[in-house]
């Protein structure tokens, strides 16, 4: 068996995944509150019954009872109404670039692949980790997110701030809730964005088909109100490098909109950016593109620059980060791929 990795992203969700459990290729047919039973250490069979009763087991995303038969490779979770135990923090000495900092703030920049904080799946090795063992009595240590005010998803790299007593954070908090900060991001996104620049402006909820990924609702029934104002920097054949200024800062925002208008961002596993999405079918081109995913493993999305007003004087700060070396090689690959063909 193998639990995947897996954390609520919001904290005013209704329900919160507590475990995601895949079974085996070989898993012969048991039934579920057997086979949770044997793999959830200090959970009697009664209790995951219970569970099942409130409909809080599901398994490939559909609620089932204590007796459905778990077979080869289904995905079993258990969401509650409350939010998993906090986890342990434990500093750790992990390099993380110190782009600026004070008695007030520390600015960062956070590379691919690492997790901001804590959570189930992620016990340790994320920035918090790595925070707390450079810098001491970070505001709310007593929670599972110290000196954090934003955040970044694991695979998008760049700027981030952090609070470095109570004051700032609250003062940091507040300039996010207003939306007095200034983020823009850099992305490469499948297709050619016709546009020089445009708005999307659509509301943000989770998938109902799918809760770790979000999607865009038009009618703006559901979901929470979301802008993002984008702008092309360069046109690179199947593929365009934009930059995104964001005007709400939703989960996935980005990722989410520039789906919904046709760009899924490259190599965006999650949200479908990791086949081919435009270009020929030349076994050549299929190369190509599959040498770039290698190159560029992740979302090819980065958090370019970062202003706030600074908590204590006032003063208006800004940061500019440089693409990372993986998004650096993937858009020059680009590049000399769209000039060759344009010849």
């Amino acid at each position: 068996m193998r639990e995947e990795d897996q954390a609520p992203e919001e904290e005013n969700e209704e329900l919160y995944e507590h475990h995601r459990i895949v079974a085996d290729a070989g898993q012969k047919p048991l039934r579920v509150d057997k086979f949770l039973g044997n793999l959830l250490a200090n959970t009697s069979r009664n209790k995951i019954q219970q569970a099942a009763a409130a409909g809080n087991i599901r398994v490939n995303d559909l609620k089932v009872k204590s007796n459905y038969k778990v077979k080869p490779e289904d995905v079993v979770q258990v969401v509650l109404s409350y939010p998993p135990r906090e986890v342990e923090l434990v500093p750790q000495d992990i390099p993380i670039p110190i782009v600026y900092q004070d008695k007030d703030v520390i600015v960062v920049h956070k590379p691919p692949g690492m997790v901001v904080h804590p959570g189930y799946g992620n016990f340790d090795g994320t920035l918090v980790n790595a925070l707390l063992f450079q810098f001491q009595n970070l505001p709310g240590l007593n929670q599972e997110r110290p000196g954090l005010v934003h955040r970044l998803d694991r695979d998008t790299s760049g700027t981030m701030v952090i609070a470095a007593n109570e004051h700032a954070m609250a003062h940091l908090a507040n300039q996010f809730f207003e939306r007095t900060t200034e983020r823009t991001y850099w992305a490469v996104v499948w297709g050619n964005v016709e546009e020089d620049s445009g708005t999307i402006i659509g509301n943000i909820g989770r998938s109902p088909k799918n809760r770790k990924i979000y999607q865009v609702y038009p009618e703006g029934d559901q979901g929470k109100h979301a802008v993002t104002h984008y702008r092309v920097l360069e046109r690179l054949g199947y593929v365009t490098l934009v930059e995104c200024k964001l005007e709400t800062g939703r989960t996935h925002q980005i990722r989410v909109h520039m789906k919904h208008i046709g760009h899924t961002l490259f190599n965006d596993k999650e949200y479908g950016g990791d086949k081919i999405l435009k270009g020929t079918t030349f076994t050549k081109y299929k190369q190509f593109v599959e040498n770039c995913f290698t190159i560029c493993p992740r979302q090819a999305l980065h958090a370019k620059t970062l202003g706030f007003e600074h908590p204590k004087s006032g003063e208006r700060l800004s940061f500019d980060s440089e693409l990372p070396d993986d998004m650096k090689a993937l858009v020059e690959k680009w590049r000399n791929y769209s000039h060759f063909k344009g010849q």
